[in-house]
């Protein structure tokens, strides 16, 4: 039977690169595996007749034979192994076990017979702060347990004087392989679990794990204008590495407790300002507290009115990394007595028959004034 040609097996051109090779040749592997195609005889010979193929062309030597003398080019005018019926599985599992592996395993990093470094993890911390602490910023002190790099083997994971192993069970691989008929499956070796590597004598303070766990105390710096929800990444406070691994980072959520007197809205301090009516009708000067306990005049203009904004610019809270700063705005309310003596009552009556009683403005509704409760 004529033997087709490599480049139509893989559906590729003859120009195609060696990537674009590689590409076809996984598609069809997918499309074929014996795996997704148990019991198919057809399935098997297609997937044989594509890995001949790709021996062939993913090679460049054989690759340029190939294009200059065609199949007549190998012995006995058959493909590298003699043709689909003399590749069989174990050739192309051991051929091109990298392929498979990244189509079935999840392009995991293979085991190299040795112990790999591996970052360590980040991790996560909530930390509540009151407002005044955020709009002056402050330092708090931190306990966190977390791994630390063993000291006694330096994140070997070894005792002294000894090393890893590589697993001899599967030459560092990690696998173990199990034939059935043309069927080869593949799992974890259970004399390394499958870490390709064995440590025969490990450190006795980590047992191996070349890191240990630990309290670790330290002050973290706040910075002022620091906003609900924001997040500090303090690097190399995370876990430890493994195995010579770089140290994760620790990641801290603020959350930042309400005031009582004080709100923050955007980068601006806003509060509110109790006042006798005189003081709003009058105007006056007062002087106010801010949040970090500092003294701000504040000048009432006469006449003003109850929910009036009042703008102290640049006594807010600070911009994070900027010099700029929000406003203090404060918002005046008017203190109305609910009990007052007769004398008071007189004198009110007097300024009210005095001023009238005609507070009417443009957009609120119409009403009728009957008397003043006694």
């Amino acid at each position: 039977m004529q033997k087709r040609d490599y480049y139509e097996i893989l559906g590729v051109a003859k120009t195609a690169s060696a990537a674009d090779i590689k590409a076809a040749y996984r598609k069809m592997a997918l499309q074929y595996h014996p795996d997704r195609n148990p019991n198919n005889k057809e399935a098997e010979e297609k997937f044989k007749e594509a890995s001949e193929a790709y021996e062939v062309l993913s090679d460049e030597d054989k690759r340029q034979k190939y294009d200059q003398f065609g199949h007549a080019g190998f012995s006995h005018g058959g493909g590298p192994q003699g043709g689909p019926g003399g590749m069989d599985m174990d050739d192309i599992f051991r051929n091109f076990g990298d392929i498979f592996g990244s189509m079935f395993g999840g392009g995991q990093q293979r085991p190299t017979g040795k112990p790999q470094p591996k970052r360590g993890h980040d991790l996560y911390k909530e930390l509540e702060i009151s407002l005044k602490d955020a709009y002056i910023g402050t330092k708090v002190d931190l306990n966190l347990y977390h791994f630390f790099t063993c000291d006694t083997c330096s994140g070997k994971g070894t005792k002294q004087g000894t090393s890893v192993k590589t697993c001899g069970e599967c030459g560092g691989s990690g696998q173990t392989h199990i034939q059935q008929g043309f069927f080869m499956y593949a799992q974890s070796c259970r004399t390394c679990r499958g870490q390709g590597y064995t440590i025969p004598s490990p450190c006795p303070s980590c047992n191996g794990q070349s890191r240990t766990q630990k309290y670790d105390k330290f002050s973290l710096t706040i910075p002022k204008g620091i906003f609900q929800n924001a997040e500090l990444r303090v690097t190399g406070k995370g876990d430890a590495g493994i195995y010579g691994g770089s140290t994760g980072d620790l990641f801290v959520k603020i959350s930042i407790t309400p005031d009582k007197k004080f709100k923050r809205v955007n980068d601006d301090l806003v509060c509110n300002l109790m006042l006798a009516y005189p003081q709003l009708v009058l105007g006056c000067e007062v002087e106010i507290e801010s949040l970090d306990g500092t003294k701000i005049p504040v000048k009432v203009p006469k006449g003003c009115a109850v929910g009036e904004e009042l703008v102290v610019p640049g006594k807010g809270f600070a911009k994070l990394k900027s010099n700029v700063r929000g406003n203090l705005v404060v918002i005046t309310q008017c203190h109305v007595p609910k009990k007052i003596d007769a004398e008071a009552k007189k004198l009110l009556s007097a300024y009210s028959d005095l001023i009238g009683n005609d507070a009417k403005d443009e957009g609120t509704i119409s009403w009728l004034f009957k008397k003043f409760l006694r």
